[in-house]
């Protein structure tokens, strides 16, 4: 009971402190849950609904046509009663309406009668799919009804045929979400496929055949039989248990991203409680020091306060929790577009048992330092002459080396990656160092400067009063804004290069699946402008004979070798390209087949010039030495290619073309409808709406990860507040002796200000400096973009950085503003 009572009155002598460390918590359990919740959420529906995901047990995925063995084996499974099978084909081409000239490039699904095997294809009509998509007929999305001004029951050209609007379709079931489609799905019956005439030799077409296993038990069996029939790289088989979604490799990607940022916002939390324990420690300083002198021992004080700690704790964990729940109501409209329609988002269990254990550990984690350190406060204190501990002890770097072990098995354990968790530690390592570094730095050079302004001298005294958490401020706020800065400035250079400003000389119209006989009258069509790209498939076998694992290289996150290539051949860089390594771009005194290589894919894996890639191109194998590794120069959307051929290699290979080509934007429409009229096979790409739709998913992206990152901010502005309570008595004893000095409270009040003012320019500064050179390092070395500083857009977050801080530091100084000069002189002649 006496414990009880004590934590009580030490909550209620120090409220403010309290209620700061009951909020540092609480962050922290807001970043867990919601995330681990979302995360959970996500999983749990795509595990669920895996079967509808995919619309099938057995998907195979193919490029081109399947080969006749691997073919000949699903008919002789489907004759067998064993399964049953749906094909589609998913591709782009341009739609037409039959009268006033509109066209839109749509992403078309023709599919089979037999399909969906699983989920449904919702209809705006609520009509059955099968009986709505019969021989004739369409269902297309909402969009492309706004797009070409029409509407259902009028009729569209696709291809040769002309083709009825039928209905709009609301949902399919392996298309859950829609990140970056260039058009509106339309769905085409497959019975119309020979009359649309779209399918040409190398079209960019995805061919894709669904099995239902009738006998469930079968699934792995005949899975191992399939793969056994193929061994080509470029066809996949998967079942719906392994196979990986487009919506799967979305939200891994996305929570990973989040898992680090949430991870970041847990550390600062942390800093965010060991700061404010410290401060209220320091306050309670004279209690402990009489609670000593009367023989209480170390051990008792350090249990009370350890009861302290845990009942603040608690009590942030329940707000923690609570607000949770209500962030849980606003995750549906920040998602909004991203998540799949099914997904329910709600909290579980799961995640907030995690969240609180893993709270716990982070309370009693930057909890144990400050406690330990009460057994070195000493009776003396009573008379005001404690001396401050130094930081360098042991058990100081015993408790960092348990917290450094506890975030790498936190970050391995949400990341599950060794290599890429190393690299995050080490990197938020480094970040922390460097802004302790300059924040150091910058304090010294503050502490030696003398302004003539007797209010902004007195505002840089403030910042080394006793018992402030200045640097910390600092360190905390310049590496939370940092990483904030620098999502800014990417996001700013990424739309400048591909959104905003679309280079005026670059290519706006991209035309696929030329083919060779129509190259002729096709440059007739665009003009003497347009350049030709020769396109051969293939796939990457090995390199120095060591074989490519496809699927090993698929679970990559970035770009890898386990996909098929566009391959092409030329005799001259392109004019964005210079050779990096290697004397050209190819060696006359080579006689072996060459190949040139895009510095991107020494990034895939490693190699080097003079080293053996083996190809698959078309069925056939080759291996070429590379002769050059070549770097682009420009950031545009231009044509480029990884791997380059001499002609004489490939120039007889089947193949076809890729035209690039710059049209006035008002020619664009009139020569969209005139080249698919005349060449129904060949794709339009307009990359001005295309660098459009990209922006709004940026925007869509970092929009999110800035919600999640402003949870940092937060935690740095309670540590702002905290410092300004824990030197509450001296600023309340600075402003007295002003007054009695005849200063006015404009004058306190200016000091405060000039402080906090001070303390927002300084760790705006660190972080955009930190930024710049941090998001100069990505969009250089990372993205191949060319960079810009964007100066207006710095001063700007600086600005907003240095308001923050004067907001919430004199909205913490308030109560010290109001206190009266006599109360204080009262307080101290009882004393």
């Amino acid at each position: 009971m006496s414990s009880l009572w004590f934590v009580i009155r030490q909550i209620a002598g120090a409220r403010r402190q309290a209620a700061i460390f009951v909020m540092c918590v609480a962050l922290s359990m807001v970043s867990l849950v919601s995330l681990g919740s979302f995360s959970r959420s996500v999983k749990a529906s795509l595990l669920r609904d895996a079967r509808a995901l995919h619309a099938g047990d057995l998907i195979v995925h193919a490029h081109a046509p399947l080969p006749a063995s691997l073919q000949k084996s699903l008919d002789e499974l489907t004759r067998q009663g064993r399964i049953a099978t749906a094909r589609y084909y998913d591709f782009y081409s341009v739609v037409r309406t039959v009268t006033g000239n509109r066209s839109l490039l749509c992403d078309l699904k023709v599919v089979e009668p037999e399909y969906p095997f699983y989920g449904k294809v919702i209809l705006a009509s609520g009509r059955d799919f099968r009986e709505v998509l019969t021989p004739g007929s369409l269902v297309v999305e909402q969009g492309l009804l706004d797009r070409l001004q029409v509407r259902v029951g009028d009729r569209l050209s696709v291809g040769n045929a002309t083709l009825t609007i039928k209905d709009v379709v609301l949902q399919e079931p392996d298309r859950p979400v829609n990140l970056f489609a260039l058009g509106p799905r339309v769905f085409v019956p497959s019975a119309d496929l020979e009359s649309l005439g779209l399918i040409g030799f190398a079209s960019r077409v995805e061919y894709i055949t669904l099995a239902k296993v009738l006998h469930p038990g079968e699934l792995n069996t005949l899975l191992t039989q399939l793969r056994a029939q193929t061994s080509e790289s470029r066809i996949r088989i998967d079942s719906y248990q392994s196979a990986d979604s487009r919506v799967k490799r979305f939200f891994d990607n996305l929570l990973f991203f989040l898992d680090l940022s949430g991870i970041f916002t847990l550390l600062l939390a942390g800093f965010g409680i060991q700061s404010t324990l410290f401060a209220l420690l320091k306050q309670q300083e004279k209690t402990i020091a009489v609670m000593k002198a009367v023989g209480a021992r170390s051990r008792y004080i350090t249990g009370h306060f350890c009861a302290l700690t845990l009942v603040l704790g608690l009590v942030g964990t329940v707000v923690g929790l609570a607000a949770s729940l209500l962030l849980q109501e606003f995750l549906p409209a920040l998602f909004r577009g991203l998540v799949p329609a099914r997904v329910e988002l709600t909290l579980s269990p799961w995640a907030i048992g995690e969240g609180m254990l893993i709270g716990l550990v982070v309370v009693l984690l930057f909890t144990a330092l400050p406690l330990y350190r009460l057994k070195e406060v000493k009776p003396r204190a009573i008379f005001g002459k404690e001396e401050s501990p130094g930081f360098s002890n042991r058990s100081t770097w015993v408790i960092t080396a348990l917290g450094t072990v506890f975030f790498l098995s936190l970050v391995l354990l949400r990341i599950r990656e060794l290599k890429t968790g190393l690299y995050f530690i080490l990197s938020l390592a480094g970040l922390i160092l460097v802004a302790f570094l300059l924040s150091s730095g910058v304090l010294r050079l503050l502490k030696r400067q003398v302004p003539r302004t007797l209010a902004l001298r007195q505002a840089i005294k403030g910042l080394f009063r006793p018992r402030s958490a200045t640097r910390s401020i600092m360190v905390t706020l310049s590496a939370a804004l940092a990483v904030i800065f620098t999502i800014s400035l990417v996001e700013r250079n990424l739309d400048a290069s591909f959104i905003d400003s679309y280079p005026p000389d670059a290519p706006n119209l991209f035309l696929v699946d030329i083919q060779p006989d129509q190259k002729a009258a096709m440059a007739g069509l665009v003009g003497s402008g347009a350049r030709f790209y020769p396109i051969i498939r293939g796939t990457v076998t090995a390199i120095n004979d060591s074989p490519i694992d496809p699927e090993q290289e698929r679970r990559s996150r970035g770009d890898n070798l386990g996909r098929e290539f566009n391959l092409t051949y030329y005799e001259r860089l392109l004019s964005d390209e210079k050779i990096s390594q290697g004397g050209s771009l190819f060696r006359a005194d080579w006689t072996e087949p060459q190949v040139s290589v895009l510095d991107i894919v020494v990034k895939m894996h490693e190699m080097r010039v003079g080293d053996r890639i083996s190809f698959k191109i078309q069925g056939m194998p080759i291996t070429a030495r590379i002769a050059s590794i070549r770097t682009r120069t420009g950031s545009g959307l231009t044509p480029f290619f990884y791997f380059v051929f001499p002609p004489a290699l490939l120039s007889d290979a089947p193949q076809s073309l890729f035209c690039a080509v710059r049209v006035p934007k008002g020619r664009i429409p009139d020569l969209q409808n005139r080249l698919v009229a005349r060449y129904p096979n060949v794709s339009v790409i307009n990359m001005e709406e295309t660098v459009s739709v990209f922006g709004h998913l940026m925007g869509r992206l970092s929009m999110i990860v800035r919600f999640f990152t402003s949870f940092s901010i937060v935690a740095g502005i309670l540590i702002i507040v905290s410092s300004i309570f824990a030197t509450r008595y001296a600023r309340i004893q600075e402003a007295v002796y002003f007054t009695i000095l005849g200063a006015r409270r404009r004058f306190v009040a200016t000091v405060f200000a000039a402080e906090s003012l001070i303390l927002g320019l300084a760790s705006g500064s660190i972080a955009l400096l930190i930024a710049q050179v941090g998001s100069w390092t990505i969009c250089s070395k990372g993205l191949d973009l060319d960079y810009h500083p964007y100066p207006g857009t710095s001063l700007g977050l600086l600005a907003a950085t240095a308001a923050l801080v004067l907001v919430v530091g004199l909205g913490a100084s308030l109560p010290v503003l109001r206190h009266k000069p006599a109360g204080f002189l009262r307080e101290q002649s009882d004393e």
